[in-house]
């Protein structure tokens, strides 16, 4: 028992942040069962993360965002174009399955406080107005309301301005987005104890059926990401390679998708897939930005978990979604996630974003954030296995079919040129 102690503050302190949730998670479920009064009173451990995370949520995207947009080198040639498209089409499609995937499969999750707090559209029209005047909101008050909205805007309005300012400039926007995400690292480290309070308070009022929900949201996430990665991303190789994909989805699955899914950082495994295209010889001016551009834009899985947690709310909530409403949620989740962070858990700070369309309240969007935390042992996990994994999947399919093309161009060429002669 002294040795076993000492043990789990070793694990507490040191251990990732994978484990220290775990830990936070069960110990929860423990507390609120063996003492159901002391479980509802750490409910204040879970609400003061998730007002941490509501603190700093806005200043990440609209920072973030500026930042990337203003310090992104502009790329030249077909391949690097094409290879953005292939991120962006992916991006968008894995959120339509997710559309689909709730559709079919309706999850509920457990919120508290929830009355008078949503004010459900009642239709496309509705949405696209509130829409277009959220984009057009005071930045000040956008980033005190945190109308997510608003500041995506913003945020792309200066990143796009600072473009063309001087390098200092850009240096120092660079270094306040460094500061932001060391102050969003900070924070998420707080993960443990905001998820052993939240399950503490939530087993200890709702029972353990509440946890129930989770496991029907985690499969619907895990199920969505695997359809995307072996029927969508296969589809999209072969139109535009005409080649049997399954070969290269695989291969780039088990050297990339493997260590990314451990390592949880689509940052981290950059290098890994730097060597993997070596080991693909794709060309290096092509794969030398395609790849650290990916780690940004390329964002399938987030695009799914930004997806299914929102509707999720959305059926919680018993509001009514049409099918367009829904498309446009699956432009919204694709936007987002391409504006997500590169730290964990960074496209769950997003959720609100898409919350936002549908009158749902920003403590109530964050909650739904803090049940992602919940879910991020697997949901983490499974979304940078797919993130990382495309970047090295497209950037193959983009090269090949640019080669092709130009093969084809050259053949017709030549064939115009003998046909001249005779």
């Amino acid at each position: 028992m002294k040795r076993t102690v000492p043990f789990l503050l070793s694990l507490i302190k040191e251990g990732s942040l994978v484990k220290q949730i775990c830990i936070g998670l069960v110990l929860g479920i423990v507390v609120a069962l063996i003492w159901p009064a002391a479980g509802a009173a750490l409910e204040i451990l879970g609400n003061f993360f998730v007002s941490a995370l509501k603190a700093v949520a806005p200043i990440l995207v609209f920072v973030l965002v500026a930042a990337s947009i203003a310090n992104r080198e502009g790329a030249s040639g077909g391949k690097i174009k094409t290879v953005i498209g292939l991120y962006l089409l992916g991006t968008f499609l894995a959120a339509l399955i997710a559309v689909c995937a709730s559709f079919m499969f309706p999850t509920q999750i457990a919120l508290v406080n929830i009355q008078d707090t949503v004010t459900a559209p009642t239709g496309v029209g509705e949405v696209l107005k509130t829409l277009l005047f959220n984009i057009v909101d005071n930045p000040v008050k956008a980033i005190a309301n945190a109308n997510y909205i608003g500041i995506l805007a913003w945020a792309i309005s200066l990143g796009i301005a600072l473009r063309h300012s001087t390098d200092e400039t850009k240096k120092v926007v660079a270094d306040l987005s460094f500061g932001v995400e060391y102050v969003v690292r900070f924070v998420i480290k707080l993960a443990p104890i905001g998820v052993f309070g939240l399950v503490a308070g939530m087993v200890a009022t709702t029972g353990l059926e509440s946890m129930l929900g989770y496991v029907k949201v985690v499969v619907v996430l895990v199920a969505c990401m695997i359809v995307v990665a072996v029927v969508v991303n296969p589809i999209i190789v072969w139109f535009y390679t005409r080649k049997n994909p399954f070969p290269l989805v695989f291969t780039c699955l088990r050297e990339s998708g493997v260590t990314a899914f451990f390592t949880r950082s689509s940052a981290a495994n950059i290098p890994v897939n730097m060597n993997l295209c070596r080991k693909l010889k794709l060309d290096e001016d092509v794969y030398s930005v395609s790849i650290p551009v990916g780690a940004t834009i390329n964002m399938e899985g987030a695009a799914v978990t930004i997806t299914v947690l929102t509707l999720a709310a959305v059926a919680t909530l018993n509001i009514q979604v049409d099918l367009w409403t829904a498309l446009i949620l699956s432009v919204v989740a694709a936007v987002c996630a391409c504006g997500a962070s590169g730290v964990p858990g960074g496209s769950l700070l997003l959720i609100p974003l898409a919350c936002g369309l549908f009158g749902i309240d920003q403590n109530v969007a964050l909650q739904v954030v803090a049940v992602g935390f919940v879910i991020s042992v697997i949901q983490d996990s499974c979304e940078t296995a797919l993130n990382s994994t495309t970047d090295v999947l497209f950037t193959a399919a983009a090269c090949q079919y640019i080669n092709r093309k130009d093969k084809n161009k050259s053949s017709n060429d030549k064939e115009q040129k003998l046909a001249g002669q005779a």
